[in-house]
């Protein structure tokens, strides 16, 4: 039994904290976000120090993880604590499947009722939502947010930092960018550029669409 330390506590380091709870791998899991003093607690977790005080601290941790949603802040906070010598951790909700065949990278999340599937590669830094589905062969760079009920079909590859919108799909060997938005319920039948922000069935990018 492990001590966890969390850098973000508002509502998705929550649910990171509550997942790595499930595990039952930590002993301890503790809070550093810079509301601190003021705000003391987030859920029934106790807020300790602020981002500061964690860089300072990380090495006393034996797992160390963002739970911030925004991808770029989350890689490059990520990255920081690494540098400063943070173990960061992979945590996974018991009730995700993930096949033995699948690599899942260090500062990660993956929720309860996800899957991701042989062959899959999960970079650094990721989202695995709530039931999102990362099929056979799948590869995400690091960063990347696959969002509640979302659909990636076999061979998808996804740059990044890119979002994938609640209950989006996307179809089977379909390449999508670094920086990259897909809208909630998109439907992606076709490769998305970097930076794109696409939505509808099929999807579009709106930045072209829109007059």
């Amino acid at each position: 039994m492990k001590r966890l330390a969390i850098l973000g506590a508002g509502g998705h380091g929550r649910v990171v904290a509550d997942a790595a709870e499930a595990s039952g791998e930590w002993r301890e899991i503790v809070f550093f976000d810079d509301a601190w003093p003021e705000r003391k607690h987030s859920g029934p977790w106790a807020i300790v120090g602020n981002q500061a005080a964690l860089l300072g601290q990380c090495g006393e941790f034996d797992g160390v993880v963002v739970g911030i949603g925004a991808n770029r802040v989350r890689l490059a906070n990520s990255q920081a604590l690494s540098e400063a010598g943070a173990r960061l951790a992979t945590i996974i909700h018991p009730r995700a499947t993930i096949s033995r065949h699948a690599s899942v990278e260090a500062g990660s999340v993956v929720f309860a009722g996800a899957v991701v599937n042989i062959g899959a590669h999960i970079g650094r830094a990721c989202i695995i939502n709530t039931a999102a589905t990362v099929d056979h062969d799948c590869q995400l760079a690091d960063g990347v947010h696959v969002s509640p009920g979302a659909n990636l079909a076999g061979g998808v590859t996804v740059g990044t930092c890119s979002w994938i919108g609640a209950n989006a799909g996307v179809r089977q060997q379909i390449s999508i960018g670094a920086h990259a938005v897909i809208g909630v319920g998109a439907v992606v039948v076709s490769a998305q550029p970097d930076g794109v922000t696409a939505a509808g069935n099929p999807a579009r990018d709106l930045n072209r669409t829109t007059p």
